[in-house]
């Protein structure tokens, strides 16, 4: 008999054809996990569960008694409760490393969509608006030999630097939990508090991953720090700062624009004020979202669930406790 696996939301065609022929799979998407029947009968049977963002905590485990591993399609992970998983001594994996350059075009470009106002100046194009000379009104900020400021430098941290030095001649400072010599060698970055970060950048770019620590990081205190020309970029997630924060410091000028990929609720709600504002590019939490890398992602997050399923140590254990070999 073919062990029961659970795909969640979102998984790419030739990867889900590919399981289908090694396991009994049932595929769930727009579902409410907590109320939706057909679900909890499968997952009272199931094995693994691989895909996107479903909310793995203890409720939804007391459900789920012959599970082995739990596969995410992502580099996150705030979606699973590692503690309650590694209690029951079933393993949860991610999809490190493949997004990391895909993510920091996308970040890099929505600072500079942001800087030269892109997205607000193509509609007024569109709109028939553009009649003459471009008034001063309408011109952007340059991005090139600025001062960037980047909260987490992990791998896509770096690999923003990475443009902004050799691409852009900018100035790098950085703030994380340790010192990243490579970075500070290769991208001339230095390291520096996070009050220094705030108040020195152009633009600070927020990249840290969400955990207990890092929620709500930046809120009014650190939005008042900034110059008030700063742009800040958030390609972390939306809980990462107090997004009401935020939202006041814009109105108030005590920063100049802002850009997003992230928000505190997604999708995000159509009365929220930050799709009002000319000077916040708003983008739909696209960072990783292209076919190759998607579909690189969902290969890994399948290898990991086979590894999980067959008795092999998965290539991407966050709890590495968890899988001991007979």
């Amino acid at each position: 008999m073919k062990k029961k696996v659970i795909i969640y939301n979102r998984l790419e065609q030739p990867v889900v054809e590919d399981l289908k022929e090694r396991y009994d799979v049932h595929f769930f998407k727009n579902i409410d996990p907590k109320t939706n029947q057909d679900f909890f009968n499968h997952l009272k049977e199931a094995e693994g569960i691989i895909g996107l963002s479903l909310e793995v905590d203890k409720e939804l485990l007391d459900k789920a008694p012959h599970l082995k591993i739990v596969s995410n399609n992502s580099v996150g992970y705030n979606n699973l409760d590692i503690e309650e998983l590694s209690k029951r001594n079933i393993m949860a994996t991610n999809t490190p490393g493949i997004l990391t350059d895909t993510v920091a075009d996308t970040i890099f470009g929505l600072l500079i969509s942001t800087a030269r106002r892109m997205p607000e100046l193509d509609h007024w194009v569109k709109a028939g608006n553009w009649t003459g000379m471009l008034e001063t009104a309408y011109f952007g900020t340059d991005v090139h030999h600025k001062t960037l400021g980047i909260i987490g430098m992990g791998r896509i941290g770096q690999a923003i630097a990475k443009r902004a030095f050799h691409g852009f001649d900018m100035n790098i400072l950085y703030h994380t939990r340790t010192k990243k010599p490579e970075a500070e060698q290769q991208y001339n970055a230095s390291y520096c508090s996070m009050d220094e970060l705030l108040t020195q950048s152009d633009f600070v770019c927020l990249m840290t991953p969400l955990t207990p620590e890092t929620e709500q990081l930046i809120g009014k205190r650190e939005f008042q720090l900034m110059k008030k020309s700063a742009i800040f970029i958030n390609g972390s997630r939306g809980k990462t700062i107090v997004e009401q924060d935020l939202i006041d410091a814009l109105q108030n000028g005590e920063i100049a624009a802002a850009g997003l990929d992230v928000f505190e609720k997604e999708p995000v709600e159509p009365n929220n004020p930050l799709l009002k504002m000319k000077n916040v590019v708003t983008l739909p939490h696209i960072g990783s979202s292209t076919y190759e890398t998607e579909l690189k992602m969902s290969q890994l997050a399948a290898r990991n669930l086979d590894a999980g399923l067959n008795g092999d140590r998965p290539p991407n254990l966050i709890d590495s406790n968890v899988w001991k070999k007979d």
